[in-house]
């Protein structure tokens, strides 16, 4: 797994990190945020099954954010998923529900989210599903390993691409 770039403080900084060739910035990220497709190599892997496989996702791109990937229900394997009564609201997207997944014996509630009914500006969100990669046992793009974003909140998917800092950790809540 990647390591992270730089430890988060208890009194974090907003300081963007130098970018190299071929990495982005969270900070050139616009708010609202952008979505935009993504060819990349998408995999997700929970208890030593592959439970979603794609290479046509979507990129939710929004200031101090890692990117969080939504992939299509048609490259996910839903025999495994169970709709929950969890329900967040978001100033851009709307309303998320959200699922909890079984594979064999191992259970991880509320790890994927959807929009069903997204605001006009995100319609491209409905039948795609976002993932916590903190609670799945990898993600990968382009065969990375995705490192996930602290905090856990926002979902974001930190790979040798991405440059932060990010918020979600200690110290980032009031950015």
């Amino acid at each position: 797994m990647m390591q992270q770039q730089e430890p988060y403080l208890a009194k974090a900084s907003r300081k963007p990190y130098p970018i190299k060739e071929g990495q982005e910035s969270v900070w050139d990220y616009p708010r609202p945020p952008r979505l935009e497709p993504t060819s990349k190599h998408v995999r997700i892997v929970f208890n030593g099954v592959t439970i979603a496989d794609t290479q046509s996702s979507l990129r939710i791109l929004e200031t101090s954010h890692p990117p969080v990937y939504y992939l299509p229900t048609s490259n996910i394997r839903m025999e495994f998923f169970k709709l929950t009564t969890q329900h967040t609201f978001c100033e851009w997207k709307g309303t998320a529900s959200y699922y909890t997944i079984q594979v064999g014996s191992l259970v991880a509630d509320s790890v994927a989210w959807t929009y069903p009914n997204p605001d006009p500006r995100y319609l491209q969100l409905r039948d795609h599903f976002a993932f916590y990669p903190s609670r799945m046992e990898a993600c990968y793009v382009n065969d990375e390993e995705v490192q996930a974003q602290d905090g856990d909140f926002y979902g974001g998917w930190i790979t040798s691409e991405i440059v932060g800092p990010f918020k979600g950790g200690p110290g980032t809540w009031g950015w």
